[in-house]
């Protein structure tokens, strides 16, 4: 019996939320596949790259659907690269793409370059410059977007890395940009863009994707004037939801003597943190880590955690991201343990932090954000060889 046809439609967002109003395949990734039909169907095996696919919509319609061969894969989050994976699986197509990260490997020698367009003109600066680097002279590079999302200064940064721009018709409120005839860029790369931050003394690194960019956003700014007051004799801190690095690298850089961990699930964000911790010299200190909230780090293990938690993923709004940050807290934190958040000041996750970690005292709010310290209490029957066993492992992480 053969295999039953590939339908977008069976797509699943799993292991993102699922609900009702959320989709795994929008009006933008069907457009975007229709528009790139003919350049799919006279390309090479290895010649398509996809980028900035959200649930797999793009990279595996392209296979499914047009024939697409060796296809090269690009998501910013863990959660996407773990939903074009499942998908991949449930739809009998495991082994045919390949992630990479957002580096020259991506898109040498294509001819094909399907985008989701992201929000921000950096990352897609980013994107462009790469692909005008790398990619074949030939190259078309189809990029979607919903109308709402798109400004002409897409077009402009487009324009600057690619001679022939134009724009396809709207349909069901998306369109698409089209850019072919890459113009390389005389400086390659300009990513990671670096900043001095003078009030702080820190470099401050970041792609085009990370939030912030290369600068200090408010929350984290005003975060940090509570450096001082931060779990004075903890041995270990967690930078959770790291973005470009500023939190870990301050702390590696005011506390000598502490051991600093920054993660985040954006390969974005990791990457530029990387490139912070080595523009202030901390390369020794801190350990960073690419993770789904704190899914690799042992429970009981830390004493010390910041957080800058987002509240929105992509265009839409989504305060309870934070909340799945705020349980990966309280099941890595020691009792006794603090986690440090700030939080835009309309939210109020102070309630929540008192259910889900412990005591909560809002240490400042300045109108627009505010600062909490919530400390963990022990769990309900947690043993003492419990708590000296979690200590033993980190020293022996330390070590």
């Amino acid at each position: 019996m053969s295999a039953p046809a590939f339908d977008l439609d069976q797509l699943r967002r799993y292991p993102d939320v699922e609900a009702p109003d959320l989709g795994a395949v929008d009006a933008t990734d069907r457009l975007v596949l229709d528009e790139a039909a003919t350049a799919l169907a006279t390309a090479g095996p290895g010649e398509v790259v996809v980028i900035g696919d959200r649930y797999g919509a793009l990279a595996l319609g392209a296979i499914a659907l047009h024939g697409a061969r060796d296809v090269r894969v690009h998501q910013d989050t863990l959660v996407h690269e773990r939903a074009l994976e499942a998908n991949a699986e449930r739809g009998g197509l495991v082994g045919t793409y390949r992630s990479l990260s957002l580096v020259p490997e991506l898109v040498t020698g294509a001819r094909v370059v399907l985008l989701q367009l992201p929000r921000g003109l950096a990352a897609l600066e980013e994107v462009a410059e790469l692909v005008a680097a790398h990619a074949e002279p030939d190259v078309v590079v189809i990029a979607g977007g919903r109308l709402k999302h798109m400004s002409r200064s897409m077009n402009e940064v487009l324009g600057r890395h690619f001679a022939d721009v134009t724009a396809s018709l709207a349909r069901q409120k998306s369109r698409c940009l089209v850019a072919r005839q890459p113009t390389p860029p005389g400086t390659f790369p300009s990513f990671p863009r670096k900043h001095f931050d003078e009030q702080h003394g820190v470099w401050i690194a970041a792609h085009g994707a990370a939030f912030a960019g290369p600068s200090l956003d408010l929350g984290t700014r005003y975060l940090l004037t509570f450096l001082g007051e931060m779990s004075p004799q903890a041995r270990d801190a967690i930078d959770l939801g790291c973005g470009t690095g500023v939190l870990a690298a301050q702390l590696a850089a005011a506390r000598p003597d502490l051991d600093v961990v920054a993660t985040d699930t954006s390969s974005a964000a990791v990457r530029s943190t990387r490139a912070t911790i080595e523009a202030n010299s901390l390369g020794e200190r801190v350990q960073v880590v690419r993770e789904d909230g704190l899914e690799s780090q042992p429970p009981v293990s830390a004493d010390l955690i910041v957080c800058n938690p987002p509240f929105h993923v992509g265009a839409s709004v989504q305060p309870d991201v934070a909340i799945e940050l705020f349980k990966g807290a309280a099941r890595v934190l020691r009792p006794g343990g603090e986690l440090w958040t700030v939080f835009n000041s309309r939210l109020g996750h102070a309630g929540a932090l008192r259910r889900i970690v412990g005591s909560t005292k809002v240490m400042g709010d300045n109108g627009k954000f505010t600062v909490t310290r919530s400390i963990k209490q022990p769990s309900r029957g947690e043993s003492g060889a419990a708590r000296q066993g979690a200590g033993d492992e980190s020293a022996q992480r330390r070590a």
